[in-house]
């Protein structure tokens, strides 16, 4: 019997603490503060200056250096329409994945085109293609052969 009066008041007072837990008094609920992973702020903010600023004078936006090459790009822009491209074929990271030039090799004779051969390829440039392959721009070929 004890055991019980022990359960139904620890089960009461659960209840209530919980019921009234979120209320502000107003009988509106508050928000729970919840972690951020953010450092509290400790300071004050600085007061504004009372001089005004020029709003029509904009503010230079950081832009990148131009003429900057991607690691594991093409040498060259992409050009347009049939292109022929000449090299050594390498591996990808990725298996079946062959680069030439920072070119992603899509198709073509597997044959001709193995890991470590010389070969001339012609084809056209696809650089909104999408691959599984994490590297080069695709580049899909129409015939291949041996240099």
């Amino acid at each position: 019997m004890r055991t019980l009066r022990l359960a139904a008041v620890a089960l009461v007072a659960v209840a209530a603490l919980s019921a009234c837990g979120g209320q502000d008094g107003t009988g509106t609920t508050t928000p729970t503060p919840t972690a951020t992973g953010a450092a509290p702020v400790t300071d004050q903010p600085a007061t504004p200056s009372t001089s005004p600023t020029d709003p029509a004078t904009p503010t230079p936006a950081s832009t990148p250096p131009r003429g900057t090459i991607k690691p594991g790009g093409p040498t060259l822009p992409p050009p347009v329409g049939g292109t022929e491209l000449t090299g050594t074929i390498v591996a990808g990271v990725e298996p079946n994945c062959l680069l030439l030039d920072g070119y992603l090799l899509i198709g073509g004779p597997r044959d001709v085109l193995a890991v470590g051969a010389a070969v001339t390829v012609s084809g056209r440039v696809q650089p909104g293609m999408m691959t599984t392959c994490q590297q080069g721009t695709p580049f899909v070929v129409e015939a291949a052969r041996r240099s």
